[in-house]
């Protein structure tokens, strides 16, 4: 576990959420708020969260949407007890099973109408960070084809997959999709006008037969360059990341 002074307590959508992280390690930033801002839950809907780390994207979207079942499987022990803290903390109920998505514990080995993934992005052959927690968190030792693929195996039929991940990963979390995952829609994350997307989010229906879609990119900053000491978010990107709204109408 981590020791209490090396954790701080830091404030999500207008200190709408609070959320204990360790000072130094694996950090939530905008990559799950985007990603709990992209999901379709509705209210009374059960959601599995795939290396769930401290609780980040399943809570913020918890705070959007009410009434949701919260499950949620991290690998690292010490980020498990994190998420759970965190949900208790914010009045909230949240499930988190220890383990590896490549042996699914047995209390997660059901149907979710909702799975959301932030998977590791960092590539194997890079340099490891130093800090072990956080080289766990964001070196992709799991390929995306196998985060795809448990996603399906655990949603319902019907149910949504919606994951963010690097834009270099792409062709194969779609590679992966087919047969089971379809009506599948792809999300740029471009940080200014005229950037290339460095991020993308994907959302695919179990079953779905819809055409795939590749959408307007989301701009997140606004102007050409960062001009200062203070943030620069798009009103679109202010709404998502301050105020919690959702991103459905990007999809529709």
């Amino acid at each position: 576990m981590f020791p209490k002074e090396a954790l701080s307590r830091d404030a999500f959508l207008c200190g709408r959420l609070h959320l204990w992280q360790p000072k130094a390690g694996y950090r939530a930033a905008t990559d799950p708020v985007l990603l709990a801002a992209a999901c379709p839950a509705q209210p009374g809907q059960s959601v599995l969260d795939l290396g769930c780390g401290a609780g980040a994207a399943s809570l913020c979207l918890a705070a959007r949407v009410e009434g949701l079942a919260l499950h949620g499987l991290e690998l690292q022990p010490a980020y498990a007890a994190l998420a759970r803290r965190n949900a208790a903390g914010n009045g909230l109920a949240m499930q988190v099973e220890e383990g590896d998505l490549a042996a699914m514990p047995k209390a997660l080995r059901r149907d979710f109408d909702q799975v959301i993934a932030n998977p590791p992005y960092y590539p194997r052959a890079g340099s490891p960070s130093p800090i072990g927690a956080r080289d766990t968190a964001l070196r992709a030792e799991t390929p995306l084809a196998d985060w795809v693929g448990a996603a399906a195996r655990r949603l319902a039929p019907g149910g949504w997959l919606t994951l963010i991940c690097g834009a270099d990963g792409l062709p194969e979390v779609l590679g992966a999709l087919s047969p089971k995952l379809g009506t599948a829609a792809v999300l740029p994350l471009a940080a200014r006008e005229g950037r290339a997307a460095l991020r993308v989010i994907l959302r695919a229906r179990k079953g779905g037969k819809g055409a795939f879609r590749l959408l307007a990119p989301l701009v997140l900053h606004a102007g050409a360059a960062h001009d200062g000491d203070r943030e620069s978010y798009t009103p679109l990107a202010n709404s998502i990341l301050r105020e919690g709204a959702g991103l459905s109408a990007a999809f529709d």
